[in-house]
């Protein structure tokens, strides 16, 4: 049996992150997805490129995918699509804003030859309002959702710094699409009636921010209200953005000192360690397992957010800091676990493809890739006990489907050829 989207088609007209993520994740769901690419591969697969036209980031977030080459501009490309795209369910698209309809792949064109297409789009902004026509990308939609905000962090410059390790707000972004996406498909099966799919990178991180954006008048009251007379305070006297965050402050400020204790970070012995408690049995745990008796944070009455008793809570943290450094991370981790406590060495992300428990976990997925090889990717988010997920089509080479996705569309061998010598389309 094939994966739960089995027999489903889907046409892909992405870039960057969260367009080629989604297709990544409906593919490992057993879609047929198929990426359009330029006639000349386009700047994805150029960057970083160690074979030419192949790089990492473009195998990682292709897998899965057929290629088919084709110039959108192209005057054949309109009676092009109009023979593709009845073969296909769901078109992808995260172009820029207008682009689709500029080369008219927009839901508006494309229906006309499938009625019961689903069109998904991901945008900066959204569909609706003054914001719709920005150009928007990852970095962008931190800094408008109050990610970028919210991590307290600035350059040498007075800057503010980007959650740089990855596209933070694009895969979830794609994650997001590609289950819209899966809705519509049940909405279809059930009515018979296909539709326009639409998220933004705005809203994806507005929905991470989700917490602190939200208004509740009762509780804000405690907190919200107060920081923000705090923050506007500075702003007033023209305070820069390092001071306005700061003030704001980051987690721990808004929820109180005290919640590091126990769910944060610290060196041990030959490294770091992140410890996740958050019940008050696992707190109490820790307490006994690192002999701290004098914890004021234990007594329900200690108000955390008071400054006068910031002090005792520092002092609380020096106590537990000291006491892990002490041993091994691997000798923390053993006791943590055997007390159920939430724990985790902190690794390097180029370290995890080895690591034992991710391979015992069925995490990585390893594809066979025609030029480069053996490869192995963070595979399926999600395991299904009826239906495998996790494609194992490595990434393809530029336009190497054309003729292929081209013939299954009804075209003929001399039309594919046709069109290849008009320089509509490209086959390797």
């Amino acid at each position: 049996m094939g994966g739960p989207l089995e027999g489903i088609r889907v046409l892909e007209f992405t870039q960057i992150i969260a367009g080629p993520f989604c297709g990544v994740a409906l593919a490992d769901f057993g879609a047929d997805v198929v990426k359009v690419e330029p006639i000349d591969g386009g700047p994805s697969r150029r960057r970083r490129s160690v074979l030419p036209g192949e790089n990492k980031t473009f195998h990682a977030l292709n897998r899965g995918k057929r290629s088919v080459a084709i110039d959108l501009k192209h005057p054949d490309a309109e009676s092009l699509m109009a023979r593709l795209v009845p073969t296909f369910d769901v078109v992808v698209s995260n172009m820029g804003h207008g682009a689709a309809e500029r080369l008219g792949i927009d839901y508006d064109s494309l229906r006309r030859y499938r009625e019961d297409l689903i069109w998904a789009e991901n945008t900066g902004f959204g569909s609706h309002g003054r914001n719709a026509s920005r150009a928007g990308s990852d970095i962008v939609a931190q800094a408008y959702s109050g990610l970028m905000a919210a991590e307290v962090k600035c350059d040498e410059l007075g800057g503010p710094e980007l959650v740089q390790c990855t596209g933070i707000v694009d895969y979830p972004a794609g994650v997001v699409l590609a289950m819209g996406v899966c809705a519509a498909l049940l909405h279809r099966e059930r009515t018979g009636e296909g539709q326009l799919v639409r998220s933004s990178l705005l809203s994806t991180g507005m929905m991470m921010m989700g917490r602190e954006i939200a208004r509740s008048p009762i509780f804000d009251a405690v907190t919200r209200d107060p920081m923000m007379e705090r923050v506007n305070a500075v702003r007033e006297r023209d305070g820069d953005y390092c001071e306005v965050v700061t003030e704001r402050g980051g987690v721990y400020d808004l929820l109180g000192p005290q919640l590091r204790l126990y769910y944060g970070g610290y060196a041990v012995r030959d490294g770091a360690i992140i410890i996740g408690a958050l019940s008050d049995r696992n707190r109490q745990q820790i307490r006994n397992l690192l002999g701290i008796d004098d914890d004021p944070t234990e007594d329900l009455e200690f108000d955390v957010l008071d400054p006068a008793n910031r002090p005792a809570i520092d002092r609380t943290h020096r106590k537990i800091a000291a006491a892990l450094r002490t041993r091994t991370a691997d000798e923390w981790i053993a006791e943590l676990d055997r007390l159920g406590v939430p724990a985790s060495k902190v690794y390097l992300p180029e370290e995890l493809a080895d690591d034992p428990g991710v391979r015992e976990a069925g995490i990585m997925l390893d594809v066979e890739h025609e030029l480069t090889g053996p490869e192995q990717f963070v595979g399926a988010l999600v395991e299904m006990s009826a239906t495998p997920t996790g494609s194992p089509r490595p990434s393809p080479l530029h336009g190497r489907h054309t003729s292929e996705v081209l013939g299954e569309a009804g075209l003929s061998a001399e039309e594919i050829e046709a069109l290849h010598a008009h320089g509509a389309v490209a086959t390797p």
